[in-house]
């Protein structure tokens, strides 16, 4: 009888201590960072709204997360549709752990506290650096060598913009130009970017930090006409091809190709993304938009998902977490798994000279020919050129349907 009691006792103050109310997130404006070299940390600001509901701010984006969760003694925060999650102690509202990107065995050091300050500002700007910036990243490394161009918009110290490159843009980005010194972050789930930069009043010599896995300097000069290379120039068929072939499963394990009834006279556009991909998960959004208001129009999509994760059961639940959340109704296919490899992806698809980029958009017509391909994608974040893609996106497929 003894024994018997102590052990109920121990379970009541087991249940009791397991049951321990665990500290939740306060509301209010946070600054967050995340630890990306030894020296340099990348700041992002957030608002809790409730505990189980925040917003991530970038210049103009606004994330919402409502996907949060409190286990053992930590909060869990993942953001939509990416895998990358950050899990945190909180004691007095002060938030310390980690953001995780677990089949990329990537851990950052993470902190956040009440303070609605991204960068701090001890100067006032020396320069004015609004407008375009002709940029090369790795300029001494043949093999990492890549051009970009840098839009910014600048008001007193308060700096926003991004970087284009030949396969998409580096987000919204926001910052100050302090004194000299240009800082610009941006965090969205999936990519988390730093870039520091010196500034004269026509150049730039800075550092680019993804995560704490990447580094890589950079170089720009003032240049108001700077474009970069045509994107429906950068990936085409090779010679002697016409049209696309591939036999990919959905979620269903139904093989699916072009030769479907489904596609048979009708304008086909095929997307190249990753689930992963915060460019990609932009062009969705608009795509999706696109798609619900063409449905009694002659066209389909079908995108190709190229997915790092090591097994397909887990590729396809990040397929539908993305159609769920976004609400794409066209199909998704599952193209590769275990690796984001544009060179294996090419050769999943050999009638390309390449893949340069995810996303990348082939267009064909109602009789199966590739008419055009468009590389990468340029967001909301790149301001006037997402407004010239879409114009340009629109007359193109409305053109094809007209035929």
């Amino acid at each position: 009888m003894k024994y018997i009691i102590i052990v109920l006792l121990v379970f009541v103050f087991c249940s009791c201590k397991h049951e321990k109310p665990v500290n939740k997130l306060e509301p209010g404006v946070y600054r967050a960072s995340l630890k990306v070299s030894s020296k340099q940390e990348l700041p992002f600001n957030f608002e809790v709204i409730s505990e189980t509901e925040l917003k991530i701010f970038n210049a103009e984006e606004v994330i919402e997360v409502d996907e949060i969760e409190y286990k053992n003694d930590s909060v869990y925060i993942k953001t939509p549709v990416f895998e990358g999650f950050i899990v945190a102690k909180i004691e007095n509202d002060v938030l310390n752990g980690s953001f995780v990107k677990a089949n990329l065995d990537r851990v950052v050091p993470f902190k956040a506290e009440k303070n609605a300050t991204r960068f701090d500002v001890t100067d006032k700007a020396e320069h004015i650096i609004s407008g375009n910036w002709e940029t090369v990243f790795s300029p001494d490394i043949a093999a990492d060598k890549y051009i970009a161009k840098g839009i910014f918009k600048q008001e007193g110290n308060h700096v926003t913009g991004t970087f284009r490159t030949a396969t998409g843009d580096y987000r919204y980005l926001e910052g100050v130009l302090n004194g000299n010194q240009l800082q610009l972050s941006t965090f969205d789930g999936a990519h988390a970017f730093l870039f520091n930069a010196v500034v004269t009043d026509s150049t730039m010599y800075g550092t680019y930090f993804s995560g704490n896995h990447w580094e890589e300097p950079f170089i720009a000069k003032r240049n108001e006409t700077y474009e970069l290379p045509d994107a429906n120039t950068l990936t085409y068929l090779k010679e002697g091809y016409r049209k696309m072939s591939f036999s990919f499963p959905d979620a269903n394990g139904d093989m699916v190709s072009l030769d479907d009834e489904r596609f048979k006279d009708k304008v086909v556009l095929i997307q190249l993304l990753g689930t992963w991909c915060p460019n990609c998960l932009d062009e969705s959004k608009y795509y999706t938009e696109f798609y619900n208001t063409h449905k009694n129009d002659d066209i389909e999509i079908i995108g190709l998902a190229f997915e790092y994760v090591k097994t397909e059961e887990a590729a396809f639940n990040n397929i539908k977490r993305l159609q769920e959340r976004v609400g794409i109704e066209y199909p998704i296919l599952l193209a590769q798994i275990g690796s984001t490899s544009k060179v294996k992806a090419q050769e999943k698809l050999p009638m390309l000279n390449h893949v340069l980029s995810y996303p990348t958009t082939i267009f064909i017509d109602k009789k199966g020919i590739v008419r055009k391909i468009h590389t990468g994608f340029n967001g909301p974040a790149t301001g006037n050129e997402f407004v010239v893609f879409k114009k340009e996106f629109e007359d193109f497929v409305n053109d094809l349907l007209n035929e």
